[in-house]
Parts: structure tokens; C-alpha cells; sequence
């Protein structure tokens, strides 16, 4: 943790107190994060209901780092926002390393948006451009009630922590950095509050490959000296397999497969997660695609199919598709597929590799 990789030279008892990360309360085999039944819907003037995030959950052990992915518009920073209580769910529960989040006896909000942070993809609006990286750095530490001093010696401690010597940059201004420094501060801001879990919401998608490198390697670093848990959020499918030591896939408000990174990428179960992975640019031309693996946009999530919300652009959908929504199977590689469920009755829940001869793409 932060407390331990940074030690204090002036903070009394009272400031190691409340600067000190929340105490591991469940141990090393205690999931830090449960996410059960969440859901999220955005009521329109003419009465109509956007079903952003609809019976999401999932669990993220400690020390892991979750990669979520799906095209734009399936829920993913919605689903972020609800993790850090931004947003308030309309069902659905968050457990925090065995408390419920907002209930009586469990983590107040409050806790939880100190022992989780989250850092955004627009590094520039995230940042207040009036306020110096170390105003900015010690904001969060002043809110929870630390002296000036203290705020200000943590923040040139996080500054060293993300490469940014203090000396240099403490005094400058957002508009005075590069992308890649920016997103830097940002993490340093989030440190600053001794956080055990990270929300990473396409923190890397602004940046050019050379920065997103030094980001992608600077946030490994800091997760294996601090114990850090990362939620990893991207639309780019090579850096959440470098990052990630589980995977979960995202379509239209649903979780339609979850499962360790290497499951995920070399043997997937859903067609979307198929079609997700196929759609990479090949760079060896004997292997280029010449007909898209997925056409179509999404349903609307208005109006959201029947049954599989994937059906309308699967090429192996079936009747039980239209009837019947396919629930998330329990395992280490769970999918919510009927195809992948021999008591489904879907045709192909028989075959061993129910998705090899249907590579089809439905327009």
C-alpha cells in the first residue's frame, strides 16, 4: 500500500490514521470486489427507458486485474460509475472485501470512494486548470481532513511515485504537460488517497502507442508495489490481454462471457467475443479478412431484443434464442450462450466446438 511504499516524515497519528488504506478485513481468499444483480436504467421525456447496465455481476479477487471490454455504448462506464458510486444503481448490491456498500452495518459510501479512485480518459478535462499539480494532488488528501503540509508532502511523494519529479513539475499547470504526464497526474491523484481498487475507464485510448506503453508498464509497477486491484476498461483488445489476468465481455448492458485472459482470447465460447477478436487488423496478409466478422449496429437499448440480446446479428441464432434469455453459466469461464448449454435445446449445444463451422456474419 501506499502508506508502507511511502514513508512519513511529518504526518501525526491522527493524519497516518486517516491517510492509511482501509484495513484488509476478509483476507487474501475474501473476493475484494462483488458485484451482484447491478442494474442502472435512464428514464427519456416521452417515458421511455434506456436499460444502460441490466443485471450485471461479477467478482474481482484481490490483486487481479479485470479487463472489461464490448463495443461503445454496451454499459461499460456506466457500469464504472456505479462501481464508484458516481452513480447510484436502481438494484443490484456492491460487497467491498465482505461490506456492503450504502447498507447498515456495512461501507459507507464515503469509504468506499476513499478505498477506490478512478481514473478517467480525458486527461485534460479531468484536471481543475486553474490548480497546480500539487493543488491538484492534495485536494483529495485536504477533503479527508490531513494539514496543508502533509497534503503537500504526499503529493510530491505520488508525483515521484508516477516518474514526475516534484521539484520540476509540483508547480505547474495541466495546460503545461503532455498527454502521457497528465494521465500520470491523474493516477498520482487517485494514489494520493491510499486506494486498494483502481477504475482504469480507457485511461490509455487518448495516447499514442509510445505513451500508452510507459502507462501500461508504469501501472503494472505500481500494482505489484502498492497490491493494487485494477478494474481495466478498454476498446483496445491487445492492451486488455497484456494487462489483464481475467477478461469480461460486454454486450448491450450484459455480461455474455467472463474467464481468465487466456481462455478468453484462444478458445472464446460467445460469438459476440468471437466476433469482438476476430475483428483485430491482422499484420500478416496471408491471414487478412476480407468480409467483417459482425455487421450491424447494436439493438437499441431501448428496445433490446428478446431473449439473446445478441440473436439479431448471430449467425448461429435459433428459435430458443428469441424465447429465452441465456443466463451466465458458474465456472471459471462462464458464458451465456445457448449454444454453449447442451440442456438449452438449442441445435448446436451438442457439438464440441458449436461455433467452428458457423462463422457466418449476419447483416
Amino acid at each position: 500500500m501506499l502508506q508502507r511504499a511511502l514513508p512519513s516524515r511529518s504526518r501525526t497519528p491522527a493524519e497516518e490514521a486517516l491517510l492509511a488504506p482501509m484495513p484488509d478485513v476478509g483476507g487474501p481468499r475474501q473476493p475484494l470486489l462483488i458485484v451482484d444483480g447491478l442494474v442502472k436504467h435512464f428514464a427519456l421525456e416521452d417515458g421511455a427507458v434506456v436499460r444502460a447496465v441490466d443485471g450485471v455481476g461479477f467478482r474481482v479477487a484481490k490483486g487481479e486485474t479485470l479487463g472489461v471490454v464490448g463495443e461503445s455504448g454496451c454499459g461499460k462506464s456506466t457500469m464504472a460509475r456505479l462501481l464508484m458510486q458516481l452513480a447510484r444503481q436502481d438494484a443490484g448490491t456492491l460487497v467491498f472485501d465482505g461490506l456492503e456498500v450504502g447498507s447498515r452495518g456495512g461501507m459507507s459510501v464515503r469509504d468506499l470512494q476513499r478505498s477506490a479512485q478512478m481514473v478517467f480518459q480525458d486527461s485534460h478535462a479531468s484536471l481543475n486548470p486553474r490548480l497546480t499539480l500539487e493543488q491538484t494532488i492534495a485536494f483529495g488528501p485536504r477533503a479527508a481532513g490531513a494539514g496543508r503540509a502533509v497534503a503537500r508532502e504526499l503529493a510530491h511523494e505520488t508525483l515521484g511515485l508516477v516518474g514526475l519529479a516534484p521539484l520540476v513539475f509540483a508547480g505547474r499547470y495541466p495546460h503545461e504537460l503532455s498527454g502521457g504526464q497528465r494521465q500520470r497526474v491523474n493516477i498520482a491523484r487517485a494514489l494520493a488517497m491510499s486506494p486498494r481498487l483502481l477504475i482504469l475507464d480507457e485511461s490509455v485510448s487518448a495516447l499514442d502507442k509510445s505513451i500508452e506503453a510507459q502507462i501500461l508498464n508504469l501501472l503494472q509497477d505500481l500494482r505489484e508495489r502498492l497490491a493494487l486491484t485494477y478494474v481495466f476498461i478498454s476498446h483496445d483488445l491487445n492492451v486488455v490481454r497484456y494487462v489483464s489476468d481475467r477478461v469480461l465481455v460486454m454486450y448491450l448492458g450484459k455480461v455474455v462471457e467472463i474467464g481468465p485472459v487466456r481462455d478468453i482470447y484462444d478458445a472464446p465460447r460467445h460469438p459476440y467475443t468471437r466476433a469482438l477478436l476476430a475483428s483485430r487488423p491482422s499484420m500478416d496478409p496471408r491471414r487478412r479478412r476480407e468480409h467483417a466478422p459482425l455487421s450491424g449496429d447494436p439493438p437499441s437499448p431501448i428496445d433490446p431484443p428478446s431473449g439473446c440480446r445478441f440473436r439479431t446479428r448471430c449467425a448461429i441464432a435459433d428459435a430458443v434464442c428469441a424465447r429465452i434469455e441465456p443466463m451466465l453459466a458458474q465456472g471459471p469461464h462462464a458464458v451465456a450462450c445457448h449454444a454453449a448449454d447442451p440442456a438449452s435445446g438449442h441445435p448446436l449445444a451438442g457439438e464440441a466446438a458449436p461455433f467452428a463451422a458457423h462463422a457466418g456474419v449476419v447483416s
